[in-house]
């Protein structure tokens, strides 16, 4: 398969700096849990944590819509739950991709039923126009149009995460 590059190396890194520069001055002060969502936002997640200038809690949670296809199945389970505790504590959902914003919206209102005091959320990629529920992230890394992407934790039936840049999944 030939891919087709979407997202040089070079923009990532500039984007995933500026994210971490701004949520840096945005949750100043205050005590912060990065829920990084397994697995596509691992890389991400890692990249602007080291990016902020901020001390943080890391903590995971695991949902699947997906499975080994193209197009999410618009069920969304919850495969690994968070273990610290975040009542009373600003949380920011790290996310790899938001497509039809069902999955970030149930991760979104689990959070909240935690008593996190503040919920933000910050996803690498944003699709806009494959949205079947409204959702708008607080950090977005890029907006792209309605297309299977790979690289930077996304995958294909767990293929192609280790890919440095985005690229478009050809046929």
């Amino acid at each position: 398969m030939a891919q087709t590059t979407l997202i040089s190396r070079a923009q990532i890194f500039d984007r995933v700096h500026e994210m971490g520069a701004q949520i840096s001055t945005d949750f100043s002060g205050t005590e912060m849990i990065m829920l990084c969502v397994l697995k596509g936002a691992v890389f991400f997640a890692t990249d602007l944590a080291r990016a902020m200038t901020l001390d943080v809690a890391l903590d995971f949670i695991q949902v699947s819509s997906y499975g080994n296809q193209k197009y999410s199945s618009g069920v969304v389970t919850i495969l690994k739950e968070p273990q610290l505790d975040m009542h009373g504590k600003a949380v920011l959902i790290v996310e790899d991709i938001i497509d039809s914003g069902l999955s970030m919206r149930e991760v979104f209102r689990y959070i909240e039923s935690r008593g996190a005091s503040r919920v933000k959320t910050a996803t690498f990629l944003d699709k806009p126009k494959s949205r079947k529920v409204p959702f708008q992230a607080d950090y977005v890394g890029f907006s792209i149009e309605p297309q299977f992407v790979i690289g930077y934790g996304l995958d294909f039936a767990e293929k192609y995460r280790n890919i440095p840049e985005i690229q478009v999944l050809s046929e």
